[in-house]
């Protein structure tokens, strides 16, 4: 008996298992890869809601039962779509955060805002463009109204978010939660907005201004107006209530 022949056929047999399996998870990462990408294009185009399965599996050149098999269901998809970015960004944030909830004295509210840049910045290596498609999903998750994409992100980012507000807080220490609420959110609309139209605000800053922007630029020019804007003045909202409901009758009986 050759034991150096039946050697071989061992390793050869091994070699070609490995192989195989290496084409078959290659293939599930392509499969999965190529919905991931299609997704997200479509659902930074026309939205979550206005993008079916169908399109999605049409555009990746995949059946329906390859999403099923992947992802589970659309929700489920939508989630991946944004976790492929959050996986970067999020360890991120948390380390900048944490870094300056130790600081000695509160830090000021540009000072918390210009931690997002870098790590912002970064999720182009994800995918081309990424900074802008991630910031118009984020701008889905709110437009479309995903309830699923809030329990999402507090259950796997709730203590990253939580530091965000503790530390816009120490900077804004006079604004009140149900107004800091308000305030967060607005700002995000900005970002979402800017993000949504920043090629077509870019060549009209070059074609009216002769100025060259690209996205750490747009970036940095949103900072300094978002950091005013959170720690602006608080309005005398039911002060502002109050005016309106005396001058409305004013205003009705000069129209009569």
């Amino acid at each position: 008996m050759d034991l150096s022949l039946d050697s071989w056929h061992i390793q050869t047999y091994i070699s070609n298992t490995c192989l195989n399996i290496g084409l078959v998870m290659s293939n599930k990462l392509s499969t999965q890869h190529k919905i991931l990408d299609a997704a997200q294009s479509l659902f930074a185009e026309t939205g979550f809601n206005g993008t079916s399965l169908r399109q999605i599996t049409s555009q990746a050149e995949v059946n329906l039962a390859s999403v099923n098999y992947h992802f589970g269901s659309k929700k489920e998809l939508i989630q991946a779509v944004l976790q492929r970015y959050l996986v970067v960004l999020m360890p991120r944030l948390d380390q900048e955060f944490t870094r300056l909830l130790a600081a000695q004295q509160p830090n000021s509210l540009s000072q918390v805002l210009s931690v997002f840049v870098k790590p912002l910045l970064e999720l182009n290596k994800v995918h081309s463009h990424g900074t802008r498609i991630f910031l118009q999903l984020l701008g889905r998750g709110y437009t479309d109204v995903q309830g699923h994409l809030r329990w999402f992100f507090n259950h796997h980012y709730g203590r990253v978010l939580d530091k965000l507000v503790l530390l816009v807080q120490q900077a804004c220490p006079d604004l009140p939660a149900s107004e800091l609420f308000w305030r967060l959110h607005f700002s995000l609309g900005t970002v979402v907005f800017t993000m949504a139209s920043n090629e077509a605000l870019a060549e009209i800053a070059e074609a009216d201004f002769n100025e060259k922007v690209d996205i750490e630029g747009v970036i940095l020019r949103l900072l300094p107006y978002l950091s005013a804007a959170i720690a602006a003045p608080v309005p005398q909202v039911a002060q502002l209530s109050q005016t309106t409901s005396q001058t409305a009758p004013l205003m009705a009986s000069e129209g009569r």
